[in-house]
């Protein structure tokens, strides 16, 4: 049985933008083991987002296969796409998008909507540091603590899958090192965590980096040594 939970072939991506073609991605081939601490390296316009995109079944590729978990995704419907989504896929970003109307532990159980899940809001939300602001608005938190709303509520359905955009971005280092010490305890814990950063010293506690530069995989690097956290010079 293969160890690989996400492998990509000759994925391509391609946008008309004013009558021209755009290549996001160009014949992408990538392999990702389960419970790896991914991160995606590259300049603005490098693919980056696009990649992220087609893993978490928001975008499909033009050419070429995607295979997430033994399923190959790439050939999913509309339907099975918002499914896989639902129960497969957890998503932070950059800004939290967490809603403003609801309290900490309101957003989390927010996911009970779209996924079966076992989970109680607030024993993860315990599990993040946030069990005391369970009832505050988004509006009563510090930027730190919003984003640990965030991935609180994409752990509740318990993914196989956490893709995160820019997660640490909008944060001062000290409250980067807190989130990102979160997502390495979610690889620890099997799952499988992607990062799409501009921040390279993220790179030094992964497990695989990828360097994406015009739609095209320019270096793919396993880690044998990744740093620990408190390792590193933030």
């Amino acid at each position: 049985m293969s160890t690989n939970f996400v492998e990509l072939k000759q994925v391509s991506r391609e946008y008309l933008i004013g009558g021209q073609e755009y290549k996001a991605l160009n014949k992408v081939n990538l392999t990702i083991k389960r419970g790896e601490l991914v991160v995606i390296l590259g300049p603005s316009g490098a693919g980056k987002s696009t990649l992220l995109n087609i893993l978490g079944g928001m975008d499909s590729p033009t050419s070429g296969s995607v295979e997430v978990d033994g399923h190959e995704i790439s050939k999913y419907t509309a339907k099975q796409l918002t499914k896989y989504r639902a129960e497969k896929v957890g998503f932070i970003f950059q800004f939290y998008n967490i809603m403003p109307t609801l309290t900490a532990e309101e957003n989390v159980k927010i996911v009970e909507d779209v996924s079966t899940t076992d989970k109680d809001a607030l024993e993860v939300l315990k599990s993040v540091g946030l069990g005391r602001h369970a009832k505050k608005f988004p509006n009563e938190l510090s930027g730190g603590e919003q984003q640990r709303v965030s991935i609180a509520r994409a752990i509740m359905k318990d993914p196989a899958l956490l893709l995160c955009d820019e997660p640490t971005g909008a944060l001062d280092s000290k409250t980067g090192v807190e989130v990102l010490k979160l997502l390495r305890k979610q690889a620890d814990e099997n799952t499988t965590v992607v990062i799409v950063t501009h921040n390279a010293q993220i790179a030094e506690i992964a497990d695989h980096v990828i360097y994406l530069k015009n739609g095209e995989i320019e270096r793919d690097t396993i880690n044998k040594k990744p740093k620990t956290i408190d390792e590193v010079s933030w």
